[in-house]
């Protein structure tokens, strides 16, 4: 496949794919006798997992580490260091799935009690200084 193929199958600029390759957070693509890239599907690969691990949150300098870890000779720390960076940033995806739980809670609380809210608010019955303590209610307080 060309740059302009797997850009739009990933969704990425041509740019984009280039400067992955540029600054290692991919390998090296193959290159055909004119010069051009031909990437493959071990290319692909990588590419899909760059772009799925940056949109979870990883950094480029993890990324590239990552990619350069699977360039040096396969020895058990290289593996262990691979594996350990995917084993944080899986952990880092849990939490934020955590709280991204919480936001959908409390959104879903807010959009179930608004008209009550809103008709409390015009009644009288709540003023400004008369409201829930959004923050110290159970169903919406940090896991521990």
């Amino acid at each position: 496949m060309n740059s302009k193929q797997v850009a739009e199958m990933f969704d990425l600029s041509v740019d984009t794919l280039r400067y992955y390759e540029r600054i290692g957070v991919i390998p090296p693509v193959t290159r055909d006798k004119n010069g051009y890239r031909n990437y493959q599907t071990s290319d692909l690969n990588w590419i899909f997992l760059a772009k799925s691990l940056r949109s979870a949150g990883l950094s480029i300098e993890s990324l590239i580490e990552f990619a350069s870890l699977a360039g040096l000779s396969e020895t058990q720390n290289v593996e262990d260091a691979q594996k350990q960076i995917l084993v944080d940033q899986l952990e880092e995806v849990e939490k934020n799935i955590e709280k991204m739980k919480e936001v959908h809670s409390l959104l879903q609380y807010k959009i179930d009690t608004y008209d009550v809210h809103i008709a409390k608010f015009k009644s009288g019955e709540l003023t400004k200084d008369n409201v829930e303590k959004l923050w110290e209610a159970k169903h919406f307080k940090k896991r521990e």
